[in-house]
């Protein structure tokens, strides 16, 4: 029997023919969340880098076949937070987690389970509603090791299903997919069958200059810094004029981004522009101006201007 629903409008009986559903990915920082959620929607959706915490806000990223449409919620990395911004995205993974309809539990299998990550499944084991186990990057690992892991994680939370998946090779990730297809509820869709993200392009220009900023610099200075798209101003020839703002905490922290001669700052701004303009296909121009916003991560104010509220 088909699934019947009550339409909005006339709360009419009407038969449901598509099913729905947001799954939220939960993890430690670096587990490979985003490029998990990436490998699904099949499209570069979330920056991706080799250090952790950099996914600062919720990504959705939306899969859409046949009659089923998944919202994919990549979360940002969970660890012990100290200044007020971090702690606020911490708050943030876990408020999304409750409203999904299902959260993959993704897990580092070749760090295994460290602290954090038991600190983690103390939190799930106390929240109720479905949990599906990714043991990520089984490339690096031995299969008696991944069943050891699945085993004891299987013990601590209630979970229904587990996968084994490498989201860099994509190995697994298909089952993965067609399990949700077949078990997400029925529902209307939520985003049109083409679209792939809901982050304008306004910020996710700013996405990909901060992903450069992390690939290229090191030790703080990624972590102190917040880039802002301030212009975006379409031109008579076609090309497009970007104009961005690096805020950085301290004075000193200029001359690093800068580099030797503008050497590190034209490379970050290369690779950004290059990429967005891919991602367009349209010539692109990008100005990045470098500003000391004073602990920006401790402002409540600067930080609701930027979006984020403590």
């Amino acid at each position: 029997m088909s699934d019947i629903v009550f339409s909005n409008e006339h709360n009419d009986l009407v038969e449901c023919k598509t099913r729905s559903g947001c799954v939220a990915l939960v993890g430690a920082t670096n587990a490979g969340k985003s490029t998990l959620v990436n490998q699904f929607v099949g499209a570069k959706v979330s920056i991706v880098t080799h250090k952790v915490q950099t996914t600062r806000s919720i990504v959705r990223g939306i899969v859409s076949e046949k009659d089923v449409q998944v919202v994919f919620l990549d979360t940002p990395g969970i660890f012990k937070a100290k200044d007020s911004y971090h702690k606020m995205m911490i708050r943030l993974s876990w408020s999304t987690v409750k409203h999904a309809d299902i959260v993959f539990l993704v897990i580092d299998s070749n760090r295994g389970l460290q602290p954090d990550v038991h600190d983690i499944l103390k939190e799930i084991g106390k929240r109720s509603g479905r949990l599906v186990l990714i043991l990520n990057k089984i490339d690096c690992v031995k299969p008696e090791r991944l069943l050891e892991q699945a085993e004891i994680i299987n013990k601590l939370v209630c979970v229904e299903k587990t996968f084994m998946v490498s989201a860099l090779k994509g190995h697994g990730c298909h089952d993965v997919l067609n399990y949700l297809y077949s078990t997400l509820p029925v529902g209307p869709w939520i985003y049109s069958p083409d679209q792939v993200s809901d982050l304008p392009m306004f910020h996710f220009a700013a996405e990909i200059t901060r992903e450069k900023l992390f690939l290229h610099l090191h030790q703080e200075i990624p972590y102190s810094s917040h880039v802002k798209t301030e212009k975006w101003e379409e031109r008579k020839d076609g090309s497009l004029l970007i104009r961005q703002v690096i805020y950085i905490e301290r004075s000193n922290q200029k001359k690093i981004i800068l580099g030797k001669n503008g050497q590190n700052i034209k490379m970050i701004s290369l690779e950004a522009r290059r990429e967005i303009a891919e991602i367009l296909e349209q010539v692109v121009h990008l100005v990045i101006f470098v500003k000391v916003q004073k602990k920006w991560g401790n402002d409540p104010k600067y930080l609701s201007q930027i979006g984020m509220e403590l």
